[in-house]
């Protein structure tokens, strides 16, 4: 089951989108690989957690090692990781390209893929609004949005730096996306 709050968009910047409210996750915890392996393991494998956890640090380096490479690893009904490139701006042609004009940083890519694909999560996912457990489940978002508007974020849609298509980024703080 998924928690969710509703925030007021206050980006003026978004006038089809400015004074309506949206849904936003909750994340209620972060589980990290020892977390994962504890829970691996009581699932009636014959693998215990201290052998869980050394599998799962080891693909974790082996990830992080071929996107760097320019590899996209997928791991099977999970996702395909892969790095972009955060572009500054557009070079009027390739001779004015300059990797310190044109490129911002690197972003990491994660899309769902098999049976954790979007069109799966959406027929399996729930929803319960988060003031059953935590109040009235209304957010007004009170941080003004000083980001240029990249058309990139709709709200209410795909929205592909917080996860709309299956890909997590920059604001979401775990470093995906």
């Amino acid at each position: 089951m998924l928690l969710y709050v509703l925030k007021l968009n206050q980006n003026a910047k978004m006038p089809e989108a400015y004074g309506k409210y949206y849904a936003y996750p909750v994340i209620t915890q972060t589980v990290g690989i020892d977390g994962l392996a504890e829970h691996m393991a009581s699932h009636n494998t014959p693998f215990s957690k201290g052998a869980i956890k050394g599998m799962i640090t080891d693909m974790v380096s082996c990830i992080k090692e071929l996107t760097l490479q320019g590899f996209a690893v997928k791991i099977d009904d999970l996702a395909i990781f892969s790095i972009g490139i955060r572009n500054k701006e557009g070079a009027a042609s390739e001779k004015e390209f300059t990797i310190a004009k044109n490129i911002d940083g690197f972003r990491l890519r994660a899309r769902g893929t098999g049976e954790f694909s979007a069109k799966t999560i959406n027929l399996e996912a729930t929803l319960k609004k988060a003031s059953a457990l935590l109040g009235d489940g209304t957010t007004p978002d009170t941080t003004p949005d000083t980001t240029p508007d990249t058309g990139k974020d709709t709200p209410g849609g795909e929205n592909t730096d917080q996860g709309g298509s299956g890909t997590t980024g920059e604001g979401g703080g775990d470093g995906l996306e």
